[in-house]
């Protein structure tokens, strides 16, 4: 029998991995719904026996694991390993070590004068926080036997799965739309995988997708949908507490498209709680550009309606976000709140961060800060509160945005140029 089982985050169902996994189950069977422009119902979660994990587990020693290695504590994750030896079975070793996430993630900068933590996800295998579910969802399919996984992505998704892929000797099938930045379809295009360019926005390569991996048996890694995505985006949680050794932040700004990221950070620092390793889960704020900001809308009428989104934060650009329900079940048990933010804030905050940290992030990864920025301008937060921002994703995935704020310079001759810089 396997240690983990699955939970449907709507009707509460529990199942057996059996139940799920052999037939490329991916919604709750009872009541598991994906219609077109709509946020998913029956979302499955994965949940384990904490109190005896609790048991297995010593805090100390988990303390003392690598940061950025998720297959050193396979107790808390849905893949086969060895109970004596606690390695993953069926994987080879040295192909680990290439999914590595770098050690000092977790770093401390000051943004505007203000000193906050950072957790930097743009030095990923793939330049994105994606690589934490895409990892996870490759290495199943390699303990399941399948060669070949399909996803729907804005860009950084489909980059991080083709490139997961290629280093695992898995075949990536990516569904975007037509519209997605140069870099991250180059990127795609690099690492072999199979790109479909679908004229419509994110929603409708998403349902082209799972129509298309049920006609060709694909295993699908689409965001939501595939429950392993939001269970590898909580990994997160896990190399924050490794990182500050025990220690967690007050309060979380978390970029937000489809809801993943959110509902993925939220169990994992839920899970650390349930180990009794933590006593409170930190607030998480969720942030969204204000040209796709459906949950936003939802917290504030409890009623979803589909509007097309627009920003130039692509990779939170989602009309209907597939993980809706189970983000804002987020935001609301931790005690955070959902605010959007104009493109314009977060071309401004990609400005800053470059200019005052030394790292360079897409918009998306921006919108996070930018709602800080708007939360200190507000005076909604204290002066001791303990603030992370997290990076999500590299500046170069996206050149487009940054020629926004980087006109490209007048050339000069050097006689010109010595004339201008005063030098005879």
């Amino acid at each position: 029998m396997n240690h983990y089982q699955y939970r449907c985050f709507s009707c509460g169902q529990d199942y057996l991995a059996e139940e799920i996994e052999p037939d490329f189950r991916y919604l709750c069977p009872r009541c598991g719904c994906a219609d077109k422009n709509q946020p998913l119902v029956g979302v499955l979660q994965i949940e384990y026996d904490y109190p005896s994990l609790a048991r297995q587990i010593v805090k100390e020693d988990f303390l003392c694991l690598p940061v950025g290695e998720m297959w050193r504590y396979p107790q808390l994750w849905p893949l086969e390993f060895d109970a004596d030896s606690g390695k993953l079975t069926e994987i080879d070793p040295l192909s680990l070590s290439g999914l590595a996430l770098p050690a000092n993630q977790l770093l401390r900068t000051e943004l505007e004068g203000k000193s906050v933590l950072v957790l930097d996800d743009t030095r990923n295998p793939t330049l994105s926080y994606k690589d934490r579910a895409s990892i996870l969802v490759a290495l199943k399919a390699l303990q399941s036997g399948i060669g070949e996984i399909a996803a729907a992505s804005t860009g950084n998704a489909g980059s991080s799965l083709a490139g997961i892929c290629a280093r695992l000797g898995l075949q990536a099938h990516l569904f975007v739309p037509a519209g997605i930045p140069a870099a991250k379809r180059l990127q795609i295009q690099a690492y072999g995988a199979k790109i479909y360019l679908v004229e419509g926005d994110y929603d409708a390569a998403f349902d082209l997708s799972l129509e298309v991996s049920r006609a060709r048996g694909w295993y699908n890694r689409n965001t939501a949908y595939n429950p392993l995505t939001i269970e590898g985006k909580k990994s997160a949680a896990y190399d924050i507490f490794i990182s500050a050794q025990g220690k967690v932040p007050d309060t979380i700004f978390v970029p937000v498209g489809d809801g993943v990221i959110l509902s993925g950070i939220y169990k994992g620092f839920r899970e650390l709680r349930e180990l009794g390793w933590i006593e409170k889960i930190p607030r998480l704020i969720a942030v969204q550009a204000a040209g796709s900001s459906a949950l936003v809308r939802y917290l504030q009428t409890g009623k979803f309606q589909f509007q097309p989104a627009h920003t130039v934060a692509d990779s939170i650009s989602a009309g209907a976000p597939r993980n809706l329900f189970m983000a804002a079940h987020a935001v609301r048990e931790s005690g955070g709140e959902a605010i959007s933010v104009p493109d314009e804030e977060i071309l401004q905050a990609q400005r800053t961060i470059a200019r005052e940290t030394g790292i360079l992030v897409e918009p998306a990864a921006a919108a996070g800060p930018a709602g800080y920025l708007r939360f200190r301008s507000e005076g909604k937060l204290k002066a001791e509160e303990e603030v992370l921002l997290m990076f999500t994703g590299n500046g170069l995935k996206d050149v487009s945005a940054l020629e926004r704020w980087n006109p490209a310079p007048t050339g000069r001759t050097p006689q010109q140029w010595k004339e201008e810089l005063g030098i005879q």
